[in-house]
């Protein structure tokens, strides 16, 4: 079995560490509206994966989260006078009912945001010791030029990224390229997604959060043996140490 790899840009031969097992972590959807058939697309090529390695007579942990808590679900739950929670149970039914008549095999575990919002803000407090994040304001911004290869993956020059495409514009930031891993609270946002941190009472940015659901679940989650990892999403994984992984800082999104 191969998979192409890229961070090399070609097949590589799949070995795992462990011969009977492996871990994936995909990334789930964010609850604000119903599903659509791009969502069907990628599930569905996510359940024949698990379904091939299986085959193949792998033992396969599969883990999907479900970002519930984003800008976009607060702005529809306010549209639609509810609470974000609620607007966020509706949409997980609707992927549930949807995924179950495609026959797309449920996930060991759906990790949530809003149950880790201790682990998110003990990453990001290693990210600030590191001198990878900073604190603007109640906010806290990656600092993109800490981390030296960043745009590897995406086979991007840092010089060459534009600031403002998938990156709020904050003329006080470091560097325009830096990104919120935290958000300052604001007066009109309800209390159920809003969290105490050292740097002030806010939320996680969707930066961090599945960063710290794969290190969690996928990374260090205790396993009679290691196994493969397959992080199966587009997004910034950290190291152990509190400092991202080169393998996985491609500033796009699922």
């Amino acid at each position: 079995m191969q998979f192409f790899n890229t961070l090399i840009g070609t097949k590589q031969a799949f070995t795992p560490s462990n011969p009977k097992e492996v871990r994936m972590y995909v990334c789930g959807i964010t609850p604000y509206d119903v599903c659509h058939v791009g969502h069907a697309r990628c599930y569905v090529v996510f359940d024949v994966l698990r379904r091939t390695l299986k085959a193949h007579g792998f033992h396969v942990r599969f883990i999907q989260n479900f970002t519930d808590v984003d800008d976009k679900i607060i702005d529809r739950a306010r549209e639609r006078g509810i609470n974000p929670s609620e607007l966020v149970q509706q949409n997980i039914d609707d992927f549930f009912n949807k995924m179950d008549a495609l026959g797309v095999q449920r996930a060991d575990l759906y990790p949530k945001v809003t149950e880790h919002i201790p682990d998110i803000i003990a990453l990001i407090q290693k990210l600030i010791d590191n001198k990878a994040a900073y604190v603007l304001n109640g906010d806290v911004y990656f600092s993109v030029r800490a981390f030296p290869t960043y745009g590897k993956l995406s086979k991007r020059n840092i010089e060459d990224l534009q600031s403002g495409a998938r990156v709020e514009v904050n003329a006080e930031k470091h560097d325009p390229l830096d990104f919120a891993l935290w958000k300052a609270a604001k007066p009109e946002e309800p209390a159920e997604v809003i969290w105490e941190a050292p740097w002030g009472k806010g939320r996680p940015g969707w930066h961090i959060e599945c960063s710290v659901m794969a290190l969690k679940h996928v990374v260090l989650s205790p396993a009679p043996a290691s196994g493969a990892r397959l992080a199966l999403r587009r997004s910034k994984i950290q190291s152990r140490s509190g400092k991202p992984s080169q393998a996985n800082l491609a500033r796009e999104r699922s």
